[in-house]
């Protein structure tokens, strides 16, 4: 464990040699009403042994169990190259490679991703990540404003479909500037923005923001809301998973034109859950727009004996350039997390990685047609799907999960906080990880734990359609 290897000897010794007497005297500028006067409500520091036995603990909450929840944080298999590569020195080690000639390797990885990233959402640039997804998007509301000259009424139109925490992020990040997000309803039988549903004279707006897929796990209409958005001069924010465009139409492709920008979690593409990240956040766009990119970008390039190499290009950042000109204060990326991304994308390759989707959707019409038999129960929405789904209980959702984690099974993410429209709500996801018989299992709980807590009480109420 770490250590102050500074006796009070050589304490003492320094601070002879500055002239004053207790380390205190050094910030003798501070004020003393600012000042702590104690850190009291700290408690004592644990010992080694103590500290190790409660990480091992902590641990072990993580362990042999069975999860059916997504909700933007997915668990799939990693191949075990992934991280022992990613873990090497050369990677887990390396700092920021503002020295282009001692980081080659660092360059050329984050170029290969960017390269792969591109690929896989249609888009023309990628840079090479943000902190998550939630930030991704408020970064990509703000390009926006920036990018689209032709509005000036700072509107976001954004689908309550959108995850609610990435939504809440995104006020929080862009409402002091001024950035109003105003909140389109969702469809209740589709689980979707409904095409009917959006004015026929909108005025003027800045973006429209579509998730593909939704919080829901449902599809929306992708090509006919672009071309919506840009018949009013507004540009397409997409909030895509990427595991998801393994399958599904790339946002480069929407509609005539394509999406504008693209943003979304990398959690997908090689990051274990580990309790909640850390995640990186994807950005990609149009080249019209690459100058308005928050972050790095990485650029390939010939030296002086005519050798390919790469160097950091375009970093329009307030480390770089005049703050006032900066496009934004992200100082850093996930840089570590986008090594295993890049690692993972190379050894699954095209076809691994729709195998992987594929397999996905597979195990969610299994794990839907499962918990369609249990009594009580109900799909949300009839809308295409990807690989998670909205069911309706006749039971308070809150007990059927706390019944399913005694059993060690993560049951899913209620909706009751978020959406309480949707009644008696649960979120629930199968991956590429799920057998038939983790299925069969789960289903099988619900129906014994709702016929255990239908006898002991009265169910509640269905929500009215």
């Amino acid at each position: 464990m770490p250590f102050i290897p500074h006796t009070e000897d050589e304490v003492k010794e320094m601070l002879n040699a500055i002239g004053v007497s207790a380390i205190e005297d050094l910030f003798d500028e501070i004020p003393a009403n600012l000042r702590a006067k104690g850190l009291n409500n700290v408690p004592p520091g644990m010992s080694e042994m103590d500290v190790a036995r409660l990480m091992r603990e902590r641990a072990g909450e993580d362990e042999r169990t069975l999860c059916f929840a997504g909700a933007g944080a997915y668990e799939h298999h990693i191949p075990a190259a992934v991280w022992e590569l990613t873990t090497r020195g050369e990677f887990y080690s390396a700092y920021t490679p503002y020295q282009a000639e001692a980081s080659q390797g660092t360059l050329q990885l984050l170029y290969e991703y960017q390269t792969m990233m591109a690929g896989l959402t249609g888009m023309d640039v990628s840079n090479a990540s943000l902190y998550d997804g939630a930030s991704s998007l408020a970064e990509a509301i703000l390009m926006a404003v920036r990018a689209n000259r032709k509005s000036k009424s700072k509107r976001i139109l954004i689908p309550r479909t959108v995850h609610p925490r990435y939504r809440a992020v995104a006020h929080t990040i862009v409402h002091h500037q001024g950035i109003v997000l105003e909140e389109l309803a969702f469809d209740q039988e589709g689980g979707h923005l409904d095409m009917n549903s959006l004015p026929a004279e909108p005025g003027d707006f800045t973006a429209l923001v579509i998730p593909y897929p939704n919080f829901f796990g449902v599809l929306e209409e992708v090509d006919a809301l672009t071309d919506w958005a840009h018949k009013h001069n507004a540009l397409v924010i997409a909030v895509i998973n990427p595991m998801a465009l393994a399958l599904l139409k790339p946002p480069g492709q929407w509609g005539e034109n394509g999406a504008d920008i693209v943003c979304g979690d990398g959690q997908p593409m090689g990051a274990p859950l580990s309790s909640g990240g850390p995640y990186f956040g994807i950005m990609c766009c149009r080249q019209d727009y690459v100058r308005q990119m928050p972050g790095r970008l990485i650029g390939a390039t010939t030296d002086l004996e005519g050798k390919r190499g790469f160097a950091l290009t375009l970093q329009a950042r307030e480390q770089h350039i005049r703050r006032s000109k900066a496009t934004s204060n992200i100082c850093t990326n996930q840089g570590l997390l986008v090594t295993a991304a890049t690692i993972f994308m190379s050894l699954l390759g095209p076809q691994g990685l729709q195998q992987v989707a594929a397999a996905s959707h597979s195990n969610t019409r299994k794990l839907i047609d499962a918990l369609g038999k249990v009594a009580g129960v109900r799909k949300c929405f009839n809308r295409p799907y990807f690989h998670e789904a909205v069911f309706e209980f006749d039971l308070p959702v809150a007990e059927v999960l706390r019944a399913l984690s005694a059993q060690g099974i993560v049951g899913g993410v209620s909706l009751a906080q978020d959406y309480p429209e949707l009644g008696n709500a649960l979120l629930v996801c199968a991956t590429e990880t799920k057998t038939e018989s983790d299925i069969a299992a789960y289903a099988d709980h619900i129906a014994r734990i709702a016929t255990r807590l239908q006898a002991s009480k009265c169910p509640v109420q269905p929500k009215m359609r």
